[in-house]
């Protein structure tokens, strides 16, 4: 078996837990702060607000910007569901533009034809690390008075013309579950150098609580957002390491791109010259004449772990029926997601290891 993806665990992390466990202090404590801490820095923010996924990070950044009832938010249908579910939590609607078809973000030459008296902010999503064109979307976001919300939950690490994913944007989200550059097996984080979201994004993880922090004292509706200790825990020590995590992730996937350059049917992952990518998972696409889903089912009976990455968003069930989304809607987006796969990739993964995919692939597609 080599599987698709796996956390990359040490004996630090395991001290840090045990350190937590035997503290006691199991919730809202000193690692949660300590891991808000480094987190600001490494985006370069003023402000990191540690929650439970970040799913739920970018649900608060929603409500605390006020978008509700009726509010459009424009963002991409190639993407993870929580992109577009966190604005549905609030009762608006996401607003899709088609992709680049190079680099899977949104194409931010079709957004402005998308923007109406009802838009209230943009939403990009950083799609597997990559970061989007971030300096379109805020020339357009200035231009029409919109927020940014920047999905960078498969982006830590990732820059846009040397500053960090997450902190160009009005505030931004990483994600740590399992599968992510860094893990803290659940988790996530808000970051911004906006005091108001801030303060705001602290009391809506701790059921409304107030500024003042009293306990019992809640001032508005909130939720049970926050991050447990023993997941700061490891928070704090995969940042520890976080430059050696990212450096070995980047190693395999060059080892990908050497091995698979010259095999004809593989579109390899492109990037543009503003880009830092981070790698998150390695996604290859096939061209038109191979059939994923035959070659997926076959490196799956072969004991390598695969799958599609992304399945549209527009046309996931529940979508069709609210909105009668329906195939032909984003073309760019459902032709890229017929062929698209992601493979085996993980920091601990060997060069042995990428062989045998490799490998795997030339039977299939030769």
């Amino acid at each position: 078996m080599i599987p698709l993806s796996g956390p990359d665990i040490g004996e630090r992390e395991k001290e840090l837990v045990l350190e937590v466990l035997q503290s006691g202090h199991l919730g809202l404590g000193p690692k949660a702060v300590e891991f808000e801490r480094m987190m600001a820095a490494y985006a370069g923010t003023k402000y990191a607000i540690s929650c439970n996924s970040g799913t739920s990070g970018l649900h608060m950044l929603v409500r605390a910007m006020g978008i509700s009832d009726g509010d459009e938010v424009i963002t991409t249908p190639f993407s993870f569901v929580a992109s577009s579910n966190c604005v549905l939590f609030e009762r608006a609607k996401p607003v899709f533009v088609d992709i680049d078809e190079a680099t899977y973000n949104m194409d931010v030459s079709q957004i402005e034809a998308k923007i109406t008296e009802r838009t209230k902010a943009i939403l990009p999503v950083h799609v597997f690390g990559q970061p989007a064109n971030m300096t379109e979307i805020r020339r357009i976001a200035d231009k029409y008075n919109l927020r940014i919300i920047e999905d960078s939950c498969e982006a830590i690490g990732a820059k846009w013309k040397g500053k960090s994913a997450g902190s160009l944007g009005d505030a931004g989200v990483f994600a740590f579950y399992p599968n992510k550059q860094l893990t803290t097996g659940e988790g996530g984080i808000v970051v911004t150098d906006d005091e108001e979201l801030a303060n705001l994004c602290f009391s809506l993880r701790n059921q409304g609580r107030g500024e003042n922090g009293l306990w019992l004292d809640h001032v508005r509706l909130g939720y049970n957002y926050r991050m447990d200790e023993l997941s700061a825990a490891l928070g704090v020590a995969q940042m520890e390491r976080v430059d050696e995590i990212l450096s070995r992730r980047a190693k395999v996937a060059d080892l990908y791109f050497e091995k698979l350059r010259e095999v004809p049917g593989i579109i390899l992952p492109q990037s543009v010259a503003d880009a830092d990518v981070s790698w998150f998972v390695y996604v290859i696409r096939f061209a038109e004449h191979l059939n994923r889903d035959e070659i997926m089912v076959s490196l799956s009976k072969e004991g390598i772990g695969c799958r599609p990455y992304f399945t549209p968003i527009h046309l996931q069930p529940f979508y069709k029926e609210q909105f009668g989304f329906q195939e032909g809607d984003f073309p760019v987006t459902e032709h890229v997601a017929k062929g698209t796969l992601a493979i085996p990739f993980f920091t601990n993964m060997t060069e042995a290891q990428v062989d045998g995919v490799v490998e795997a692939l030339k039977r299939h597609v030769l």
